[in-house]
């Protein structure tokens, strides 16, 4: 399927993006940013990569793009998409990300952030049509000036100056992920005893929103025998936290991101309508529900702040986590960090867990049983089918007569239904890939993969 635009950046088969597409994509944002004067040709542009193997070459596409508008580049080498952005943000640079995130190792991505943070719905929309309207232009002549971020370390640095971890032993799954060495350090600094695990030279796709089988078996064997206080880790480019229990369960990312934000006594909260129905108990009166993808909870959260709102931070149920406030942390004061960010979460739920077992600290939040899995190869064509169907009630109520009565529905995103009973089921097919996506709430873990099964059962019959 040819590169497009998705929840979070552009995406495709590798060789799809390699050359024309990369370059025309990167010239479209630069002449995208020019006309709106938020950058102007000679400035510098921050770049970054994940460890995918196709990633150096597609840097070097983006690096071919810059310097044929007139742009200067700083290459961060590969770090996470939070360091890049933060550091290109302190600076007001334009910035970009190569990496394919938590997707298949023979798939990538870009990400692009202006100078103010992550571009919107609309940006990406004058991009695509900008790619349509390039004229040739003349190579330029490619210099990569080298950068570290060092300031998006010391944030941290400072804010857990008072180790508060001291004396817990904390796995870290290496794997492929760049948030891997600056997590050792962060953790270290934060008084842990930080161990490294797995560490791979070759790209592994870790999805913190649905991990996989064996992910969660390889945990479950390294916390065997009490050896650790918890295990963490992080998706691909390093901005969607991976955290389990001392028993190697992996916590929800939306209990991962509700832990966070009242550990930074958050009062506005914006979170994705795929996010535990429970959280809205335990979450500041007034939270917000948004379509799902970093874009649509940014555009919230801004819209919350031109309402005068305070203390406002947003998180995905892939635990990714978003401020758009300052917070103060022990001594230090977090600036704003307007976009998916995985070591505040990661460091806030164990600070937070203070000397409880975190299997214990996570479970007194009784939240539903949430889980949710996706059917393949499921073509657009039908998903579209499908869906339209099933916005006539009574097409729905037919569809799902053997679940039980529908209670309410909600079209924010798909269709999320709560049954009288209380379970949900939430249908969401992709916008731009052929799979269907399953969402499922029970109050025990039995009746929600129970329920999870019958629903792709039920679904996978009109494919």
């Amino acid at each position: 399927m040819p590169a497009k635009f998705g929840t979070s950046g552009l995406r495709g088969l590798a060789t799809e993006l390699a050359g024309a597409v990369t370059v025309d994509h990167v010239r479209a944002f630069v002449q995208h940013l020019k006309a709106k004067k938020l950058i102007k040709t000679g400035d510098a542009v921050c770049v970054a990569v994940d460890f995918r193997a196709s990633s150096a070459a597609l840097h070097d596409n983006v690096s071919e793009a810059l310097a044929a508008e007139g742009m200067a580049e700083i290459s961060y080498g590969a770090v996470p998409t939070p360091a890049l952005a933060f550091e290109a943000m302190r600076k007001r640079r334009a910035s970009i990300m190569v990496t394919g995130s938590h997707i298949p190792a023979d798939r990538n991505g870009i990400k692009f952030y202006r100078p103010d943070g992550e571009i919107s719905k609309a940006d990406e929309t004058a991009i695509v049509v900008g790619v349509t309207k390039l004229k040739d232009a003349k190579a330029g002549k490619i210099v990569r000036k080298q950068a570290v971020p060092e300031a998006f370390m010391e944030r941290f640095i400072s804010a857990f100056a008072g180790r508060p971890l001291k004396g817990r032993r904390i796995g870290v799954y290496q794997h492929s992920t760049v948030a891997r060495d600056i997590m050792m350090s962060l953790l270290t600094k934060a008084g842990a005893e930080a161990v490294g695990l797995a560490r791979s030279e070759t790209f592994v796709p870790v999805d913190t929103e649905a991990v996989s089988l064996e992910t969660t078996q390889i945990i479950r064997d390294w916390c065997a025998g009490g050896k650790f206080d918890a295990i963490v880790s992080a998706d691909g480019d390093g901005d969607r936290p991976l955290v389990a229990d001392e028993k190697g369960n992996v916590l929800r990312g939306d209990l991962v991101g509700l832990i966070t934000a009242r550990f930074l006594k958050a009062q506005t909260v914006v979170t994705p309508v795929t996010s535990n129905s429970g959280l809205d108990a335990l979450l500041p009166k007034g939270t917000i529900r948004s379509r799902v993808g970093s874009p649509f909870v940014i555009a919230e959260m801004e819209k919350a702040k031109k309402r005068k709102a305070k203390a406002i931070v947003g998180f995905e149920a892939n635990g990714g986590f978003f401020t758009l406030s300052r917070f103060k942390v022990g001594k230090a004061v977090l600036t704003p960090l307007p976009t998916r960010d995985c070591f505040l979460p990661i460091l806030a739920v164990l600070t937070s867990a203070k000397k409880k077992p975190l299997s214990e600290f996570a479970a007194s939040f009784a939240l539903p049983v949430a889980l949710s899995d996706r059917i393949e190869n499921f073509p657009l064509a039908s998903s579209q089918k499908l869906m339209a169907h099933l916005k006539d009630g009574n097409a729905l109520a037919q569809f799902l007569n053997t679940f039980g009565a529908i209670k309410e529905v909600n079209h924010i995103d798909g269709l999320r239904v709560t049954l009288v009973d209380g379970a949900v089921i939430h249908l969401r097919p992709s916008g731009n890939a052929p799979e269907f996506r399953i969402y499922v709430e029970a109050p025990t873990q039995s009746e929600a993969e129970n329920l999870l099964a019958r629903a792709l059962k039920r679904v996978a019959q009109e494919g």
